[in-house]
């Protein structure tokens, strides 16, 4: 049984962005490439404003090569980002340490 098939969506990280598309690894070593013609149905200026290298996104399977272990991928239509964590963290960010962190040295000097 093939390990990736047409239509399944898969996560992968984003390691190179070229003019043309975007090359994707995922965990078990298959690579995959987004062509810029599977980007967007509107017109792609610039490759580089849809992703960043070294972000995991999700992209769906058009084709898979087994032998190769080479996949081609879309973004097209479908919500492709991964929910940034980053947004579950406190809405204060670093203020709590920022306000706690006078108090905490103090506390350090005072055990010396």
């Amino acid at each position: 049984m093939p390990k990736y098939n047409v239509g399944d969506i898969v996560k992968g990280k984003v390691t190179g962005i070229e003019n043309y598309g975007i090359f994707l690894l995922m965990d078990d070593g298959y690579s995959g490439l987004i062509h810029i013609s599977e980007i967007s149905d509107k017109f792609v200026r610039n490759v580089f404003d849809y992703v960043q290298l070294g972000e995991i996104i999700n992209s769906k399977v058009l084709e898979v090569d087994e032998n190769s272990k080479k996949i081609k991928l879309s973004i097209k239509n479908f919500n492709y980002r991964i929910e940034d964590k980053r947004e579950l963290e406190d809405k204060n960010g670093f203020s709590p340490l920022r306000e706690m962190l006078p108090k905490w040295i103090e506390e350090y000097k005072n055990k010396e």
